[in-house]
């Protein structure tokens, strides 16, 4: 039990010292979550409002894959790249694998199914209520998609809170994909299960507690955010 207090004091210590090699993993797993949230935010949510406003052949068929695609097995997502950028593969002759490249695809994939069916869900919800009013104003689909959009702007980006959750706290695909090399593709949750495994219980408890804080500020954030849209919407 000492043994363990003493562990998350040394943790506290790393974190509350700006211990280097602590902030260049969280550094590297910032880097890669956002980059991969923003990615699949810009491909997401117009496939998204797509799938709300447009009829088409297939379009069911397509939301049940897009809802499916939300519980994909990272491992399988990190096993489909590693197979398309290893060298015997269609997209070897990049040398993306094992790098923080290789990282953000993977979780691009995670992530975009994500943030494609929960925004489609609102956006349809928001048309079956401003539908005729749109309609009468003479906006096209197009039009009321980039409205919706906006006007969901609130709402919307609690999606994305919810991808980058999904994002930061991924370790299975990044762990096959970037290879967990030390001061290249070391992020957090993957540093944590080496560091564990190594018996370094201060690194990985401190890693852990930032890990934590962050998931409990972007719910924070994603409940703060949809008090202020209900707020709006009621005044």
């Amino acid at each position: 039990m000492n043994d363990i207090w003493a562990a998350l004091g040394a943790a506290f210590s790393m974190i509350i010292g700006l211990d280097s090699d602590l902030a260049e993993i969280v550094g590297l797993s910032m880097q890669v979550s956002l980059m991969a949230v923003g990615i699949a935010t810009l491909i997401g949510l117009p496939t998204g409002a797509a799938l709300a406003l447009y009829r088409f052949k297939g379009r069911k068929p397509l939301i049940i894959v897009v809802n499916a695609l939300m519980g994909l097995p990272p491992v399988v997502v990190g096993l489909l790249v590693y197979l398309m950028l290893s060298r015997s593969g269609p997209f070897g002759v990049f040398g993306l694998l094992f790098t923080p490249s290789a990282m953000i695809i993977a979780q691009v994939i995670l992530v975009t199914p994500i943030v494609a069916a929960l925004s489609r869900q609102l956006i349809e919800n928001m048309w079956e209520e401003y539908e005729e009013q749109l309609m009468s104003l003479g906006v096209t689909k197009h039009g009321a998609a980039l409205t919706l959009l906006w006007d969901g702007r609130f709402s919307l980006l609690t999606t994305v809170l919810a991808g980058f959750g999904r994002a930061s706290a991924e370790v299975g695909a990044v762990m096959i994909v970037g290879g967990n090399i030390d001061h290249v593709t070391r992020v957090m949750t993957t540093s944590i299960a080496l560091e564990v495994s190594k018996g370094d219980l201060p690194l990985a408890l401190g890693l852990g507690i930032i890990l934590v804080a962050l998931s409990i500020t972007v719910n924070g954030a994603a409940y703060i955010i949809r008090d202020v849209a209900r707020q709006r919407q009621g005044a």
